[in-house]
């Protein structure tokens, strides 16, 4: 607009001084003139005009695709969520199958012993010349054997009775303190205190099973368990330690995996 304006400040300063110093062709030209510069004008109007709506297309273009984008990734991580709380939701089962088809061997044990419970006491040895009639056959009981006190206090688990499990499943290690269930039984203490509310009780006896019992596979239970109560109390850095020592000391256990999921929540929060 500078540039135009001087170039016909000339012809504009004819004009404004006299008409009679403007010629008809002065006149032409400067409407020539106008007329050429109207033109480049539009023209450059229409050039940007394109140019803006080429871009306007550009970013519609380019908003479509954020947009698909953003649509795909809510879609796959929607997936990657179900799929790991499909996972989860597997493990646990698995865990709940695992339990009971323990729980059905600890029964047959149970029956077993019942069976061998009566343990026959044979007549005395006969003396030579004694022609009184042999004793008949007697049976002693016999206390019930581990399986039978496992059975016994998990049944009142089962019912609910809490307590009463309870000492039944301290019966077991103070009778039997080196049975092979002896880490079920500690562990199933706690979890009776835990079903009564009583995390804290509950929790000192899941370490007590990993201290007194560290390769069993109640351990990673238990310390998988210890984990959670850690994180339940806030206490986010303890809890990260224990899931991670349940990965490195038991990597192939069902609680491994769900010990990872928890790191994984914990890394997205």
């Amino acid at each position: 607009m500078i540039r135009f304006a001087l170039r016909f400040a000339p012809v504009a300063l004819a004009l404004t001084t006299g008409a009679c110093f403007a010629t008809r062709s002065d006149v032409r030209i400067l409407q020539e003139d106008l007329a050429a510069s109207r033109a480049a004008m539009l023209k450059a109007d229409s050039t940007r005009a394109a140019q803006l709506a080429q871009v306007a297309t550009t970013l519609a273009e380019v908003n479509d695709s954020l947009r698909s984008a953003n649509a795909k990734v809510a879609r796959w991580q929607a997936n990657t969520v179900g799929d790991l709380r499909g996972m989860q939701e597997q493990l646990v089962q698995i865990l709940e199958l695992t339990g009971a088809s323990q729980n059905r061997l600890n029964e047959l044990r149970a029956q077993i012993e019942e069976r061998n419970s009566q343990v026959p006491v044979g007549p005395p040895a006969p003396v030579p010349g004694d022609t009184t009639k042999p004793a008949t056959t007697a049976t002693q009981p016999a206390g019930p054997g581990p399986a039978t006190l496992f059975k016994l206090a998990f049944d009142q688990m089962s019912r609910g009775s809490h307590s009463t499990a309870r000492t039944g499943f301290q019966d077991l290690l103070t009778q039997f303190p080196t049975s092979d269930l002896a880490p079920d039984a500690q562990y199933y203490i706690g979890e009776t205190l835990q079903a009564e509310g009583n995390s804290s009780a509950a929790d000192s006896v899941y370490s007590l099973v990993v201290s007194t019992y560290p390769r069993h596979t109640r351990a990673a239970t238990a310390l998988y368990k210890h984990g959670l109560f850690l994180q339940k109390a806030k206490r986010d850095r303890e809890a990260r330690q224990a899931f991670q020592s349940v990965i490195d000391k038991f990597p192939r256990s069902d609680e491994a995996e769900l010990a990872r999921e928890q790191l994984r929540k914990a890394g997205d929060d």
